[in-house]
């Protein structure tokens, strides 16, 4: 009988995960996945402008920001989300933090992995976090890493859409059509109070994804209608019996 399928989302900062994949996380927990997110950092320092301008301390900030994700995963049904608390801006990747990831990629032992675009002038933390995963992949897909553990075979890395997304040099090859999670994802992105600016940015976003969908289906040929969607681009190629 085969294994539960599983996803892996690595997310730079607490609400990451929220704007730029929550539709993927909650559509595949509903096609039978366990998705589990991996938030490195709550994004306190360089992602609470909000809370820190009403004078708020550190660890409230970071009360707030895990209280906001946790309710966001709840909304979108996400399987388990973990807190690394690595700080941000910038985040600290040392040996113990990549040990950590190793650990949770061979546990999970996901179907593909998603995380941020290859550069990002904009947040370091963003790009870093990527070459950070691609870093533990690899480690985890090593013999000689903790021999006797179950080792990781080749899960496709998905880079979903950054900010400023003209600037990062990122080009989706992959539009996944979320209409029917929608909802989940639009309620996940307003428990995310302290970045209230985004909440539309995203859901303009995921119209314009929609547009690319329909385009890339067959357009006015016959192309399935969407009306919301997001964009990812793949790392590793794709195996495949028929396209």
């Amino acid at each position: 009988m085969p294994g539960k399928k599983t996803v892996l989302v690595i997310s730079a900062h607490a609400a990451d995960f929220v704007w730029r994949c929550g539709g993927a996380i909650a559509l595949h927990q509903r096609r039978g996945y366990d998705v589990t997110v991996a938030c490195l950092s709550y994004g306190e320092r360089g992602e609470s402008a909000r809370l820190w301008k009403e004078g708020k301390s550190l660890e409230q900030v970071k009360s707030i920001r895990r209280n906001e994700a946790e309710n966001a995963a709840a909304a979108l049904n996400v399987h388990e989300i973990q807190f690394l608390d690595l700080g941000d801006y910038p985040l600290d990747l040392g040996a113990a933090a990549q040990d950590r990831v190793v650990d949770t990629i061979r546990k999970v032992q996901p179907s593909f992995m998603l995380s941020h675009s290859q550069y990002d002038p904009y947040n370091t933390d963003h790009m870093r976090t990527t070459e950070f995963t691609l870093t533990c992949r690899m480690i985890a897909q090593a013999w000689g890493h903790n021999p006797g553990e179950k080792v990781l075979g080749a899960p496709q890395l998905y880079l979903f859409e950054p900010h400023q997304t003209e600037q990062m040099g990122w080009k989706p090859d992959t539009f996944l059509d979320i209409t029917e999670v929608w909802d989940q994802k639009r309620a996940a992105m307003e428990c995310n109070e302290g970045q209230i600016h985004l909440w539309d940015y995203y859901t303009r976003a995921a119209q314009q994804r929609a547009n690319h969908f329909k385009r890339n289906s067959g357009g006015m040929a016959g192309g399935r209608d969407c009306k919301y969607a997001e964009g990812f681009q793949s790392i590793f190629p794709r195996t495949v019996d028929e396209l």
